[in-house]
């Protein structure tokens, strides 16, 4: 890249370009034994840096425009109650996952995204002085950093999501606000439409939806908050970065409810197939910025650089390869399978789980916990 200055995630959003998210960290993580479940802290980018840091060249290499840091859940207050966290402070996290997203990123024309989650305070206070205060100490470790633009999510309450644009923004920096929220709203029943209207008043650039639900779910919410936007007359840009599982019971706490998390969720994995039709399906809802949050693994971003390949004018090196619907199956020796190189076999496939007995969506064994 020499000296060239790369552009920002506003001028490619405003010129009408596709802007390639990165996918899931804690989950795979937590798969390869570097994230204890529950706590979902991202202390990983301390003790083990190298971890970190191939994920994040395997997201660039599948086609990825923007790395977020790894630093879900690295509000000071959650770091204190969680188990996992011994004599490494949030502002040490914070550093290194910035040092490891902006050295890969510069291997390519990526952005680096500041990523802050929701803090236990607000559950516990509702102190706006308080959830503010964490948010600007996380805020200054980034901009000591110099970071492309802040990405807020997996906020459930959108008043907490407004708080948190509110002190981004102060950073003279673009801003992202994307909502772990169902079509129903968020969790005091503020409907999709008018979280986003909050959002973009309080200041965001960017708003949409991620994690908790699946994509199709998910692109559900992002077209209500859209309407509200329209009915308002406000704009901002959407973006999406659903759960890489299958959640069709579309629940208003997502995933975390259904009895197979966080365990069992392999059988709810998307195909790299479900994802080209979520990334088309997104584009033609107006979303230009389209990535992955947990559940999404490199192959699943490289599905949406090939999906949208049209689109952005170029493959990623990750499909060098690969070839797109199959197409390297033409070359296999069983005439079976080389039937299947071909995108109408792929398109019309109704996968099956192979799990004897398995029921198209999950059946509870307690009703209480279930609405609990």
């Amino acid at each position: 890249m020499g000296n060239e200055k790369k552009r920002g995630i506003l001028e490619r959003l405003n010129a009408g370009e596709v802007v390639v998210g990165d996918g899931g960290y804690v989950l795979q993580l937590e798969r390869r034994g570097y994230v204890k479940a529950g706590n979902w802290t991202p202390e990983a980018a301390v003790e083990h840096p190298e971890t970190v840091r191939q994920l994040h060249r395997e997201f660039l290499r599948a086609g990825a425009d923007v790395l977020q840091t790894f630093t879900f859940y690295c509000s000071d207050d959650k770091l204190e109650i969680s188990s996992s966290v011994k004599d490494i402070t949030g502002a040490q996290i914070n550093e290194a996952a910035c040092d490891l997203a902006m050295e890969v990123a510069n291997t390519g024309n990526a952005l680096v995204a500041g990523c802050m989650s929701k803090t236990p305070c607000y559950m516990n206070s509702r102190n706006e002085t308080e959830v503010k205060a964490i948010f600007k100490k996380q805020m200054d470790d980034f901009l000591k950093k110099d970071i492309d633009f802040f990405i807020v999510e997996f906020v459930d309450h959108v008043e907490e999501a407004v708080w948190a644009v509110e002190v981004l923004k102060s950073s003279g920096k673009a801003v992202g606000a994307t909502m772990c929220i169902s079509p129903h709203g968020d969790m005091e029943g503020v409907p999709p439409g008018e979280c986003a209207v909050r959002l973009v008043k309080a200041g965001a650039d960017m708003v949409g939806i991620n994690c908790h639900l699946d994509p199709f779910c998910s692109i559900r919410t992002v077209k209500l908050m859209k309407e509200g936007m329209e009915k308002a007359g406000l704009k901002a840009h959407l973006m999406i970065q659903p759960l890489g599982c299958q959640t069709p019971e579309c629940n208003l706490s997502g995933y975390t409810s259904l009895p197979e998390y966080p365990f069992a969720l392999e059988t709810r994995a998307m195909t790299r197939w479900d994802i080209h039709k979520y990334a088309r399906e997104a584009y033609n809802a107006g979303i230009r910025y389209i990535g992955g949050c947990c559940g999404f693994e490199a192959y699943h971003i490289r599905a949406i650089a090939e999906e949208l390949a049209a689109e952005r004018g170029f493959l990623p090196p990750a499909s060098e390869k690969h070839g797109i619907w199959g197409a390297a199956l033409e070359m296999h020796t069983k005439p079976w399978v080389r039937a299947r190189a071909q995108r109408e076999y792929w398109e019309n496939l109704l996968p099956a789980s192979g799990r004897p007995k398995c029921p198209s969506m999950s059946v509870p064994g307690d009703e209480k916990v279930w609405a609990d």
